[in-house]
């Protein structure tokens, strides 16, 4: 079983940023898709990013706001989050895929509250 601990989350205003980490306990290839999702009260969950092989891929919403980049050394993935909107508000959700295990697995979340 593969563990997902993630970080990072809290309160912030309009504007401000907030930075994301989410550590695995089974070692990350490049191979190995990890990404972020998240998912806002009365709404389903949508993917934010991924990143594998180097390429990455985001929602249209985040583009521009929203990095994700990782440290296989580390065997972790991070989202920087700038110019966060209300509308960020949500719970984050790292996803790992591993692709020599042919299945992901999920982190427990981490609370995005964008307020003033």
């Amino acid at each position: 079983q593969v563990q997902l601990l993630e970080s990072g989350g809290g309160l912030v205003q309009p504007g401000g940023s907030l930075r994301l980490s989410c550590a695995a306990s089974r070692i990350i290839f490049d191979i190995d898709r990890m990404g972020w999702y998240r998912q806002a009260p009365g709404k389903q969950r949508e993917l934010v990013a991924h990143i594998t092989r180097g390429s990455t891929n985001y929602a249209d919403s985040v583009k521009g706001r929203f990095t994700i980049s990782r440290d296989n050394a580390k065997n972790t993935v991070y989202l920087q989050m700038n110019s966060l909107k209300p509308e960020d508000t949500a719970v984050y959700y790292c996803n790992v895929y591993y692709l020599t295990l042919s299945r992901d697995f999920w982190g427990q979340g981490t609370q995005v509250t964008v307020s003033s």
